[in-house]
């Protein structure tokens, strides 16, 4: 029988990511909210735990503990502040897509500077607007004679501010359409790449998500990290393994939205009795546990196939499920948090309104629900895995990653 339960390695760790959200994540909510980042000495602080690197494994440079653990860690961070594990380099997709394009001896030598947190890399990804004269991205890649030359812009980078190195997908094949993608590490100091200012999102606000544009762009040979078939089947992975992160900071909001409705509701006192003791409240409040614990048992299924090797498509499939109903869930029990409450709410006084912006940006990173239904109906009905459909294209939604 599996069991998604901690092991007892895995309750030391989460006994103590709680700790340090007691000490530092929880009561630096709202300062980090209007600093709009987070502090550096709470990403020294995790930095030196080394929880990001949980999930990597030690030819990597991480703890080689699996994307279980790591999952565990980020819900447990989400459950006070979801945007903490947007600045934590091994949450970061830059790492999560590279450790999964490189090759063995590369990965070897470029991952464990970046989960040290020595060097910041964003993953720039989605584009404006979709491409008006062909199926594929707007961003382009010429062959020259040095290598590739990039032009393009792209939006809702995370961390494109603090970032040294861009992971860039262009349109390397025209008449491919998205098969003919390549995927480009790029410097950001490069001639010809310009930063285009930090979008004001309305939640996540100490996560930092901007546009980059790329005039003209030269790169060696060497940058080029995949094209191509093989390049698609590794980034519906990427997407579908940064995706689950995501998914596992949606439970912790989740759980977040359902403690805080709990402890209200059983204070708050209307006709002589806490509100908790009305059926209409009692009910809904039961409806969120049973959908956090679905939430949580689907999220921990997939990362668990993952870790223990299952096929790809089952993979894939399990994950684009535990998406989907991580982010339906979460904004429901964030809005039922807000309503409960009632005019309280919606004011800054009370962190239930935070839950909710943060839960509906949650739910515009990496895929989609939409998006991960559409995965998960392909691959249920044994369809090939088309990048149309298989990734977050521009031409269903632009999403931040």
């Amino acid at each position: 029988m599996i069991s998604f339960q901690p092991t007892e390695d895995q309750t030391l760790i989460i006994d103590t990511v709680a700790q340090l959200v007691g000490a530092r994540v929880a009561p630096g909510v709202r300062a980090r909210e209007a600093a709009r980042g987070v502090e550096p000495e709470l990403l020294a602080a995790a930095t030196e735990l080394a929880l990001d690197g949980a999930g990597y494994g030690a030819a990597s440079g991480g703890q080689g503990l699996g994307l279980l653990t790591a999952l565990m860690i980020e819900e447990e961070l989400a459950a006070s502040d979801a945007s903490v594990a947007f600045s934590l380099p091994g949450f970061m997709p830059f790492t999560v897509f590279l450790d999964t394009l490189l090759s063995e001896e590369p990965r070897a030598q470029r991952m464990p500077e970046l989960l040290r947190g020595e060097r910041l890399g964003a993953l720039a990804w989605s584009e404006p607007k979709p491409c008006a004269e062909r199926p594929g991205m707007v961003t382009t890649a010429v062959t020259a004679a040095s290598g590739y030359r990039l032009t393009g812009e792209k939006c809702f980078v995370g961390n494109v501010e603090r970032a040294e190195e861009l992971l860039v997908l262009a349109q390397l094949q025209p008449e491919a359409g998205w098969a003919g993608l390549g995927a480009f590490t790029v410097p950001q100091q490069a001639p010809g790449v310009r930063l285009l200012g930090r979008h004001a999102t309305v939640g996540l606000d100490a996560a930092c998500f901007g546009a980059v544009r790329l005039d003209d762009v030269a790169v060696g040979p060497e940058a080029l990290l995949g094209q191509g078939a093989a390049l698609t089947a590794r980034l519906a992975e990427a997407f579908a393994r940064y995706s689950l992160h995501v998914a596992a900071r949606q439970v912790g909001l989740t759980r977040g939205a359902f403690e805080l409705m709990k402890g209200y509701a059983e204070v708050r006192k209307a006709f002589g009795k806490p509100i908790a003791q009305f059926q209409s409240i009692a009910f809904t409040i039961a409806d969120r546990f049973i959908e956090l614990e679905s939430a949580r048992e689907l999220v921990r299924r997939a990362a668990w196939a993952w870790d223990v090797g299952k096929p790809a498509a089952q993979c894939l499939q399990w994950s684009a499920q535990a998406i989907a109903t991580a982010h339906e869930l979460g904004m429901r029990a964030a809005e039922d948090c807000v309503q409960l409450h009632g005019g309280a709410g919606f004011i800054r006084d009370v962190v239930a309104e935070k839950l909710m912006r943060d839960a509906k940006q949650l739910a515009l990173c990496g895929y989609t629900a939409a998006q991960a239904d559409q995965l998960a109906a392909g691959l249920g009905l044994g369809l090939a895995l088309d990048p149309a459909t298989s990734l977050p294209t521009p031409d269903t939604q632009a999403v931040f990653t």
